[in-house]
């Protein structure tokens, strides 16, 4: 048996591009050894807009991953954001075919695989289904069905969906770089596995990740995801406020927002000024700390009215007793949880990655900015190791042959080790809140930048 099994993973920013390695040893503790970020090219508010340009980048980042842990990658879990990301919900049923048996845990796989097969607008694709909660023959509110008898099952669905050009181009993407892709996954889900404690998704908890394009909010309340949105702006609009504002260029502006940029005007020192340096030997701009924060503060409370409205639209605000966890890149800009707090009368907490990273990365990389591409590698151990629908096994099919073949006998298949199929299935209460209601039960926008 190996020591250890690595996973890959690629978060496809608007401002950078995240590739990230991760191993887990065989007592399951999962560390972090290779990271490459480089700056995002081709892609606008998380969806990817120059295939040649991405795809280039992505070959940079994972280069710089390999070299840092000492493996190479072929496969690799992708992350998937932006306003094209929508959510909707839905229920399904299904009758068991002996009611005198326990429901088991491939009825459940079996209904939420069924619930992937229903139509979509055209140009539209669902890429996660996730469970809310069951129902036994009318008994509702049931978390896992599994072991239980009766006649009908019933769930109700949080489904995912995402339009189908995004979902190829970033496919196209992450091919093109030498990558074959495992899967795509949400990157509001990675991030809230990597920021968020189940304790808190059990008592209620809302993760606004700021992103440099857009920013995503996820509400969680008996840990289970209850509502997911994206707002159309993040830190890079708060960039273009400032050099319109300033009358300065956007990198000056980028540069003034992260280094002297604060959430709370009033707080902010009158009498200390920045001096800019002119253009083209001009003089020098000089701009007062207190007017730099005023213009911040008027677009975040912009974004954390539009984060507000959402949380309430979800029906779970006053429900929340852990308030908000905000993360991504933009979260790290001074005096936001204090300004957040006063707008939302919510407890706020800044998100980081909870994981080991190994010598060198621990610094940067337990940074905020990371929380995704730290999530998907979770993520990605999660869906290596949960249970998968047994396929039917397909009918033979006797051709016509002038000399006689020998034909294979098709058997279903599980993927993965059968083995471990059996026991996830003997497990199967533990497996299905890990596997769905962790895995799957999690949700929207461009990821974060090291830039707000």
């Amino acid at each position: 048996m190996e020591q250890f099994k690595y996973v890959a993973a690629i978060d496809i920013g608007t401002t950078k591009i995240v590739a990230i390695i991760g191993r887990k040893d065989i007592t399951g503790k999962v560390e972090i050894v290779g990271m490459g970020k480089t700056p995002s090219k081709g892609v606008k508010r998380g969806v990817v807009q120059n295939i040649e340009e991405t795809s280039e980048t992505i070959k940079t980042a994972v280069k710089i991953a390999e070299q840092q842990a000492g493996v190479k990658i072929k496969t690799a879990y992708v992350g998937i954001a932006g306003q094209h990301i929508k959510s909707m919900k839905n229920r399904a049923y299904k009758f068991i075919s002996n009611p005198e048996e326990e429901i088991n845990l491939a009825d459940v796989l079996e209904l939420n695989e069924d619930m992937k097969k229903i139509p979509m607008q055209a140009g539209e694709q669902i890429i996660h289904v996730l469970p809310q909660n069951y129902i036994v023959d009318d008994e509702s509110g049931i978390i896992n069905p599994v072991g239980m008898s009766g006649r009908k099952l019933e769930a109700n669905f949080h489904i995912v969906i995402c339009q189908s050009g995004s979902a190829k181009n970033i496919l196209k993407c992450v091919d093109r770089a030498g990558i074959e892709v495992n899967s795509l996954i949400l990157e509001p889900l990675a991030s809230a596995d990597a920021v968020l404690t189940e304790d808190e998704k059990e008592v209620g908890i809302a993760m606004v990740d700021i992103g440099g394009g857009t920013t995503d909010i996820a509400v969680y309340y008996n840990g289970i995801i209850r509502h997911t949105a994206v707002v159309p702006f993040g830190g890079n609009v708060i960039t273009s406020d400032i050099k319109e504002g300033c009358g300065i260029l956007a990198r000056q502006a980028e540069q003034l927002k992260l280094q002297f940029g604060s959430a709370l005007g009033d707080l902010a020192p009158d009498s200390r000024i920045v001096a800019v340096p002119g253009i083209n030997g001009r003089d020098a701009k000089e701009i007062s700390m207190r007017t730099l924060a005023h213009i911040i503060q008027a677009r975040m409370e912009e974004i954390i009215d539009a984060v507000m409205f959402e949380i309430m639209n979800s029906g779970y605000a006053d429900r929340l007793g852990a308030g908000i966890a905000v993360t991504g890149g933009g979260s790290m800009l001074r005096n936001l949880s204090q300004l957040m707090k006063f707008r939302t009368g919510l407890d706020v907490k800044v998100g980081f990655p909870r994981a080991k990273f190994t010598r060198g990365l621990d610094v940067e990389g337990g940074q905020p900015m990371f929380s995704t591409g730290v999530g998907l590698i979770l993520k990605g151990f999660e869906f290596e190791m949960a249970p998968k629908v047994k396929e039917k096994a397909a009918p033979k099919v006797e051709e016509k042959k002038t000399e006689p073949i020998k034909e294979e006998q098709i058997t279903p298949t599980v993927e993965g080790n059968s083995e471990d199929y059996t026991q996830e299935k003997n497990s199967a209460l533990n497996e299905l809140i890990s596997g769905f209601t962790s895995s799957f039960k999690t949700m929207f926008g461009d990821k974060p930048d090291p830039k707000m």
